[in-house]
Formats: C-alpha cells, sequence, structure tokens
C-alpha cells in the first residue's frame, strides 16, 4: 500500500541535496516505502545489507556506486540509491557520509533502518547536516483517509473526514502495522505477533548487545504492557524482576530504542503542584493490549505521537507529547505543545456518556492551552472541525484522529 512518507521524501529530492533518512520499527513499511520510490526514479539502485551479495559491493567503498548508477551525468529525476539496514555495519556513518559527499549533487541517497539508525545518530554526529530523518510510524486514521497529504505551513491540522466503520475497527483491532491490518485476519495476527515479538527480543536485542539479559529485558516488557498508560514505578519493577532501580530505567531506554514503547514526561511548567519525575508509558503496537480501556488511551497516544514526529520531521515547528498530572491527582491525559508552549489539550474516554472532565478547565486556566478536547472513543462521527470550538467540548475520537496525521 502507498504511505505518504514517499510523498514527503519525494518532495525533499526535489528541493534539498541532503540524504533522507528513515527510521521505525520492524514491518512498519521502511523498505516498501524505499522500494515503492522506484517507479520515479528511472536509475534506481538498492542495496540491503543483510544480503552477502550486497554486503560485498558495499564494502567496496563510495566508489563501488559509480560501477551502478550514472554518478557523473546531469540527470533529472537524479539516480536514487537506497541502503536498506546499513547501519549494522560498524562504519555505516563513515561510509554513507564519504557517498553523501562525493555525489550528493548527483545522487539522492535513502537510509533506512530500525534500532540502531536512530541509536547511533544521537551524539557526536559526523553526518550532521547531511541528512533529514523521518520517524516512519504505523498506519493511523489520516493515512488510511488520505496516502498523500499536504499540509499548510500556518497550520499542520486538516479538515475532518469520515472514515468507514471497518476501517476503524480493523487498525483498532489489528494495529497499524501494515501486514496484520491489511490481512484483517485473527490467526495470521496472532502468528504475525508471535514472529515480531521474537525478532524483537532475539535480534534486535542482540544486535544492541544485549544478549545475556534477553530474558529478563523480556520480562520487564511483560510488565510494561501490563502497565501501559500508567505512570512508571521504577522501584516496583525493579523489586519484581530483582535488578536496581538504574537497571530498570536503563532497560527500558532500550526497549524504546527498539520501538517496543515510548514514555511521556510530565508537562510542569505553570503547572500548581505539578508531578515532575514520573513518565507515563505507552507501546508502539496497541493491538497487544487486552484492556478496552488502556488500548483506546494508547491508541490516540500513538496518533499523536505519530503527529509531534511527524510535524516536527517536516519543519513545521518543534511539537513534543506530554500529560499533565498535579499531586492532587488531577490528570489530563496528554498536551501537544507547539515550539515549547501548550497547544493542543486532549483527555480520552471510552464512552461519549462520561461528563466532560473538570481538569481540563482546570489546566486550561494554568497552562492557556489553545485547544481543549475531550475524545471519547464510540461517539459517531460527525463533521465538525474540532480546532474551531472555542471552549472545552466532547468530540467524536473518530473525528478528531482524521484531523491530526
Amino acid at each position: 500500500m502507498k504511505r505518504f512518507y514517499e510523498s514527503i521524501v519525494e518532495d525533499q529530492f526535489a528541493h534539498h541535496e541532503q540524504a533522507a533518512f528513515l527510521c521505525g520499527p520492524r514491518q512498519v513499511g521502511k523498505t516498501t516505502i524505499a522500494k515503492n520510490l522506484q517507479s520515479h526514479h528511472p536509475h534506481y539502485v538498492y542495496w540491503n545489507w543483510d544480503n552477502i551479495n550486497d554486503r560485498s559491493k558495499l564494502l567496496a567503498g563510495p566508489e563501488a556506486l559509480t560501477k551502478f548508477l550514472p554518478v557523473h551525468a546531469i540527470l533529472a529525476p537524479k539516480p536514487l540509491a537506497t541502503f536498506d539496514e546499513i547501519h549494522k555495519y560498524k562504519d555505516w556513518k563513515t561510509l554513507i557520509k564519504g557517498i553523501i559527499d562525493s555525489y550528493k549533487d548527483s545522487v539522492n541517497i535513502l537510509v533506512t533502518g530500525s534500532a540502531k539508525l536512530d541509536v547511533f545518530r544521537k551524539g557526536g554526529d559526523s553526518l550532521m547536516g547531511r541528512y533529514f530523518l523521518y520517524r516512519i510510524h504505523p498506519l493511523s486514521v489520516v493515512e488510511l483517509l488520505r496516502p498523500q497529504i499536504i499540509l499548510d505551513e500556518l497550520s499542520p491540522l486538516s479538515l475532518p473526514q469520515k472514515i468507514s466503520k471497518d476501517e476503524l475497527e480493523g487498525l483498532f483491532e489489528f494495529g497499524g502495522f501494515p501486514e496484520p491490518f491489511l490481512k484483517g485476519e485473527k490467526s495470521f495476527f496472532n502468528r504475525w505477533q508471535r514472529l515480531r515479538q521474537n525478532q524483537l527480543f532475539r535480534e534486535d536485542l542482540k544486535e544492541l548487545g544485549q544478549i545475556q539479559k534477553i530474558s529478563l529485558i523480556e520480562t520487564l516488557a511483560f510488565f510494561l504492557k501490563h502497565q501501559s498508560t500508567q505512570l512508571l514505578n521504577y522501584t516496583n519493577l525493579a523489586n519484581k524482576i530483582r535488578v536496581s532501580d538504574q537497571t530498570i530505567r536503563r532497560w527500558i531506554a532500550i526497549l524504546e530504542s527498539v520501538y517496543y514503547c515510548f514514555t511521556l514526561q510530565p508537562w510542569h511548567t505553570n503547572v500548581t503542584r505539578s508531578l515532575l519525575k514520573e513518565p507515563k508509558v505507552y507501546l508502539w503496537d496497541w493491538s497487544i493490549l487486552e484492556n478496552k480501556g488502556q488500548r483506546v488511551e494508547n491508541f490516540v497516544a500513538s496518533h499523536l505521537y505519530k503527529a509531534v514526529h511527524f510535524w516536527t520531521d517536516i519543519g513545521l515547528g518543534s511539537f513534543n507529547l506530554y500529560f499533565l498530572r498535579d499531586k492532587d491527582q488531577r490528570e489530563v491525559d496528554f498536551l501537544i505543545t507547539k515550539n515549547d508552549k501548550p497547544w493542543i489539550m486532549v483527555e480520552v474516554k471510552t464512552s461519549l456518556n462520561e461528563p466532560l472532565s473538570p481538569n481540563l478547565m482546570h489546566f486550561q486556566k494554568q497552562i492557556g492551552a489553545e485547544h481543549v478536547l475531550q475524545v471519547a472513543f464510540d461517539a459517531p462521527y460527525v463533521e465538525v472541525d474540532c480546532f474551531t470550538l472555542q471552549s472545552p467540548k466532547i468530540v467524536p475520537m473518530s473525528t478528531f484522529l482524521s484531523q491530526l496525521v
């Protein structure tokens, strides 16, 4: 299926000389995106580090590119060279840097990868300024509605659009990873999940040098699954697994790096008696959550997380996702900030019958968020622009999510 990331990468290649880096979870569709771009580039090469033949060519160094692409010709569109899973090579940054510096004027360069690509881009990055990063997320409501997306530079929010009941239910039940969603079969979903979990904990953790701790980290992941949407209690987890608090923190960071989970910090600026430290945890794959309430909140969290990454990656500003909680246990599920200022505040409920949370108004008075909404999972779609509402309102989840990314 076509992902809107394809048009974003093509737009970058049309206007910029930087390489494009795609990072994200296993089986989220990075390789498919890369291969689909071939239709736009008559001169195209694809190398995968996991392929032994491709590996020998890559080890020949940047000069090997000249054997497969007309790198010295002025062509339109430029040839495209794709390097898949290249981060598994210990000197991959040196190799890619040499290729970019030698051929950026005549060749478009695409690099894809999972855990290590994102881990190794942090700190002392010799590739700084030579690439733009795009974080690839699972499918969302908007991506099912609009496989090509155009965002206004002044506002990253789109107009609402109705998604079919079957598509929304399929997305909620089977998750946003393309293969199980498109199959829509429970038996295939169960087998696919077992395979993905095995790859995640056996292969990805092995690549990160955690082979001796795999069983314990897998146990931690089990506990995190049942604590999704809740505050992290490091001491409690440490006691259950019989390791130190610091070890738990380090392992959670590892699980974040392999896209098993993500954590959100509390927003505390201008919040009276704010909670300052404990984060909340969510899973990249909401479909494995059995509790409906947890799955609903994680479903919305994943959409918001995708939105803030996407808006930031394409240059609309600096967006981040937080939650709100004070020491009196008043809480709002999510806060999106835009350029470090509160922007969209969201409370999630499973039922339309639940009253508007008073915490929305309480926190809005303190932080002045522009948009304040309570989204109801079971509310039928309504043709209303959620971001024109002047005061805190209850809106259908399907309407709200269709205005994100």
